[in-house]
C-alpha cells in the first residue's frame, strides 16, 4: 500500500539527492518502503507477530494485521512510522464497563450510547449519581509502575478524574473543554491527547504501595462518555489494545535491514533522522544504528533511561567511543544529523551544530540501517519516525543546519 499527503509533496522535499530516503508512505506486510532508492535496496524489513492498532487517515483507531507496519496519522496531515515495544493490557473487558470486573459506586453505566474512537457504536455513558460516583477496578495500581489510560468525551461533565481510590491524594484532573491537566496530586502524573471529535485519551502514571484500586469519575451528578481502558506496566501509554475476557499482549515492532555495501559509503556520509516523538522507556535504552550487519562496527543513536538524554556512539572493531551526550524533549519533534569524513565527525541537533571531533575512529564496512542496536538484535527503537535520509557525501554545515532546523 502507498499513501500520499501534501507534506510529502511540499514540505518534505528531498535535499540534494540522498542515496536513501524513508518518508513513511508505502508498505506491505513485512516491508516498509523507502522512496529512494527506487530499486528496493533501501526498504526496511518489518515484523510484529501480533495484531496492533493505529490511527488511520480518517482519524479512526483501526486494527492492523500481524507484520503490517503502522503508519499513524494522529494529529497530523502526514503519517509517522509508529514503532512500539511489547505491551500487555492488563484490564479485561476494556470496552464493556457493564461487566462485573468494573465496580460501580454511586454511578450508572449506559452501554453503547455513542460512536467510539474506532467508529463503532460501543462507547458507554458514565453517570455520577452522588459525590465520588464513578467506575473502579480492583488491583488497578500496584508496587510496579503502571500507566492507566482511557478514552473520554464530555457529556455534561467538563472534567474527568483518574485517581487511586485507595489513596485519594494521588489523582489527576483533566479539563475536557480545552484538553489540559488542571490538577496533579501526590505521586501521580498525567497525560492528555486529542483524538478528535471531542474524544481525548487521558492517562495517569503511578506506583502504588500495594494492590490498590483504580478509579475514574466525572463531576458529581454529571456524566461523560468512556471507551477503551488500558493498564500497562510502563511509564507511558501505547497504542490501544482491545481486551475481552483475558488480558491481551501486543508484541514489539521490529524494523531493520535496509541498505547494502554498495548503497552506504564508508569514506564519507551524512545520516539524518526526524523523530516526531521518542518514547520514554524508563527501564532501558532504545537505538537507531548504521551497522555492518553485526555488533562489530556501528554508529548508534541511543536513548537513555533518564528520558531526556540521547548519546551518539561510534564503534569500530568492537571498541566503543562515546561521541556526545545531549538533552532533548522526548515528547517534542527532534531533527538530528551527523556527518563524517576522514575521522572527522560533526553532530547537529534541531538547527545547531553541537559537537565536532577531529580524530574519531570511524566504523568500517557499514552496510545496514536499523531501528535497533545492530540489524535485528535487541534495544529496538521506540517512538514515531517522520523521516530518515542517508547521503553518500558530507553536507556542508549550512546544509546540515538547514536540514535539522
Amino acid at each position: 500500500m502507498v499513501v500520499l499527503c501534501n507534506d510529502i509533496n511540499n514540505n518534505r522535499k528531498i535535499m540534494e539527492n540522498p542515496k536513501l530516503a524513508l518518508i513513511p508512505s508505502g508498505y506491505k506486510s513485512g516491508d516498509v518502503y523507502s522512496i529512494l532508492p527506487v530499486n528496493g535496496v533501501g526498504d526496511f524489513d518489518f515484523s510484529r507477530n501480533t495484531e496492533s492498532s493505529r490511527v488511520n487517515k480518517e482519524g479512526l483507531i483501526e486494527t492492523v494485521d500481524n507484520n503490517v507496519p503502522k503508519l499513524d496519522w494522529l494529529n497530523s496531515d502526514c503519517p509517522s512510522l509508529l514503532l512500539e515495544p511489547q505491551r500487555t493490557n492488563e484490564f479485561t473487558y476494556s470496552e464493556e464497563f457493564n461487566q462485573s470486573v468494573w465496580f460501580k459506586s454511586n454511578s450508572t453505566i449506559t452501554t453503547n450510547e455513542i460512536t467510539a474512537p474506532d467508529g463503532t457504536m460501543t462507547a458507554d455513558l458514565l453517570t455520577s449519581n452522588a459525590s465520588g460516583g464513578g467506575v473502579f477496578r480492583f488491583n488497578g495500581w500496584s508496587t510496579t509502575q503502571k500507566t492507566n489510560s482511557i478514552f473520554v468525551k464530555k457529556n455534561s461533565s467538563s472534567t474527568a478524574e483518574i485517581f487511586n481510590a485507595s489513596s485519594g491524594a494521588n489523582r489527576v484532573v483533566f479539563n475536557l473543554d480545552n484538553g489540559t491537566i488542571t490538577t496533579q496530586g501526590g505521586s501521580m502524573t498525567g497525560q492528555i491527547e486529542n483524538f478528535g471529535n471531542g474524544w481525548f485519551r487521558i492517562s495517569a502514571t503511578h506506583t502504588g504501595t500495594g494492590n490498590q484500586t483504580f478509579g475514574l469519575k466525572p463531576e458529581t451528578n454529571q456524566s461523560l462518555f468512556i471507551w477503551g481502558c488500558q493498564s500497562e506496566s510502563a511509564s507511558h501509554p501505547t497504542s490501544y489494545i482491545k481486551t475481552t475476557g483475558i488480558a491481551e499482549t501486543r508484541f514489539k515492532d521490529e524494523c531493520n535491514n535496509a541498505g547494502d555495501s554498495q548503497l552506504l559509503n564508508n569514506s564519507e556520509n551524512t545520516f539524518f533522522i526526524d523523530l516526531n516523538k521518542i518514547y520514554k522507556t524508563g527501564t532501558g535504552d532504545s537505538r537507531i544504528s548504521l551497522n555492518d550487519g553485526s555488533a562489530t562496527n556501528r554508529v548508534l543513536f541511543s536513548t537513555q533511561t533518564n528520558d531526556i538524554t540521547i548519546i551518539l556512539y561510534s564503534i569500530r572493531n568492537n571498541v566503543t567511543t562515546t561521541v556526545k551526550y545531549f538533552s532533548v524533549d522526548y515528547d517534542a519533534r527532534n531533527k538530528i544529523a551527523y556527518t563524517f569524513k576522514d575521522n572527522e565527525i560533526k553532530f547537529y541537533v534541531n538547527g545547531e551544530k553541537i559537537h565536532e571531533a577531529l580524530s574519531l575512529p570511524i566504523p568500517l564496512n557499514l552496510s545496514k540501517i536499523s531501528f535497533d542496536e545492530n540489524n535485528g538484535s535487541s534495544r529496538a527503537f521506540q517512538g514515531e519516525v517522520n523521516e530518515i535520509r542517508y547521503y553518500d557525501r558530507v553536507l556542508t554545515e549550512a546544509e546540515a543546519i538547514k536540514l535539522t532546523k
